[in-house]
C-alpha cells in the first residue's frame, strides 16, 4: 500500500475519531474523493488502534484512578464517583458491542455508501446542535448514573451506521445530560476507550492469522501516525471546546454532506 494513502488515512483518522464529524464516514469517503479504492475495514481499525493508543496515553491518570476504585468495590457499599463513572462506561459498551458481533463485515461495508453517509452526517449534525443550543447545566463526567450510561450506550451503538459520528452521538448524549461541553468530550472520550479496544482487537486477529491483505507493517505504521496526530488533537480541542461550542462542527458536516451529494450526482 502507498505509504501517502497511509498517512492520508491516519491523519483523516486523527482529526475526525474526536471530533464530532465521523471518523467512520471520513475514512469510508476518502477514496472516494481521492481517486482510489475502499481501504478495507481492517485499515479502519488499524488507525483506530492509533487513536485508541492517545486516548488511553492521555487521560491514563484518570484511568489509572478509576481502575484502583473499580478494584476496591465491594458488594454493599455505595458506590463513589470514579467507581460510578467506571462501571457506567463497562455498561455503555454493551449495546455497540453486540450490534457490531452481530454485524457481518459484508454488512458493515454496505452501509459506507456515499448517500447514506451523507443523510447521516447531515441529520445527526442537526441534532448535536440542537444538543448543544438547549443544554442545562454544568455536570461534569462523574455525574453520570447507570442510567445515563446506558442511555449514552445506546446512542453510541448507532454510530456502527458511518457518518453518525461516535464522537458525536454520544456527547449529544452526555448534552442531553446537562454535563458541560467540556465534560461531555471528556465522557465521550473515555467511552470510546472499551469500544474501539474491541473493534481494534478483530483487525490485529485478522492481520495476525492472514485473513487481511493488509501486512503488519502497513498496520503497524498507520497504527503509530494515527495515534501521534490523534494525541495532538485531544490536547487542543478539550482546550478549545467549551468556547467554541458545536456549531462550527454541525455546519462543516452539513457542508460535507451537500459536497458529497453534488459530487454523487454529478458524476
Amino acid at each position: 500500500m502507498d505509504i501517502l494513502i497511509v498517512i492520508l488515512l491516519a491523519l483523516v483518522q486523527a482529526l475526525t475519531e474526536f471530533l464530532p464529524i465521523s471518523s467512520s464516514g471520513h475514512l469510508a469517503l476518502a477514496g472516494f474523493f481521492f481517486g482510489w479504492d475502499y481501504q478495507g475495514l481492517v485499515m479502519d481499525l488499524a488507525v483506530h488502534l492509533g487513536t485508541l493508543v492517545a486516548v488511553v496515553l492521555y487521560f491514563r491518570d484518570d484511568l489509572l484512578r478509576i481502575a484502583r476504585e473499580l478494584l476496591a468495590v465491594r458488594p454493599g457499599r455505595p458506590l463513589n464517583a470514579e467507581q460510578r463513572l467506571g462501571l457506567g462506561i463497562g455498561l455503555a459498551t454493551v449495546p455497540a458491542a453486540l450490534v457490531g458481533l452481530s454485524m457481518s463485515d459484508d454488512f458493515a461495508e454496505s452501509l459506507r455508501h456515499p448517500l447514506l453517509i451523507a443523510a447521516t452526517t447531515g441529520g445527526f449534525a442537526l441534532l448535536l446542535w440542537w444538543a448543544d443550543a438547549r443544554r442545562r447545566g454544568a455536570r461534569d463526567e462523574y455525574s453520570v448514573g447507570i442510567a445515563g450510561a446506558l442511555f449514552a450506550g445506546a446512542m453510541q451503538a448507532l454510530a456502527l451506521v458511518p457518518g453518525v459520528s461516535r464522537s458525536g452521538i454520544t456527547m449529544t448524549a452526555a448534552l442531553m445530560m446537562g454535563l458541560s461541553r467540556t465534560a461531555a468530550a471528556r465522557y465521550s472520550f473515555l467511552m470510546s476507550i472499551p469500544i474501539t479496544a474491541l473493534a481494534t482487537a478483530h483487525g490485529v486477529k485478522e492481520v495476525v492469522t492472514g485473513e487481511s491483505t493488509v501486512v503488519g507493517e502497513t498496520f503497524l505504521a498507520a497504527a503509530v501516525l494515527s495515534g501521534v496526530f490523534a494525541f495532538i488533537v485531544i490536547h487542543f480541542f478539550l482546550r478549545f471546546v467549551q468556547a467554541i461550542g458545536a456549531l462550527p462542527f454541525v455546519v462543516y458536516r452539513l457542508l460535507f454532506a451537500a459536497v458529497v451529494v453534488a459530487l454523487w450526482f454529478g458524476r
